[in-house]
């Protein structure tokens, strides 16, 4: 994977992110800042962040306990 600091075309917040894999699909997207160096701080405290990440699955606190399977 690989990380992609973009121009984009908004004029008062013009830069970006993209994470891409391997394969060239991007996987994720941040959203737009006003400054380059504030698109790469985040770029590298998300980087440093990643061999801690943890998974959260929210749907489980969303279904509802009454709900019956067909």
């Amino acid at each position: 994977m690989r990380f992609q600091i973009v121009r984009s075309k908004n004029p008062t917040q013009p830069y970006f992110w993209r994470i891409v894999s391997e394969s060239g699909q991007t996987v994720a997207v941040s959203g737009n800042y006003v400054a380059k160096a504030s698109a790469v701080s985040m770029v590298e405290a998300v980087m440093r962040s990643i061999p801690r990440a943890v998974v959260e699955d929210l749907t489980a606190m969303q279904e509802s306990p009454l709900r019956q399977s067909a």
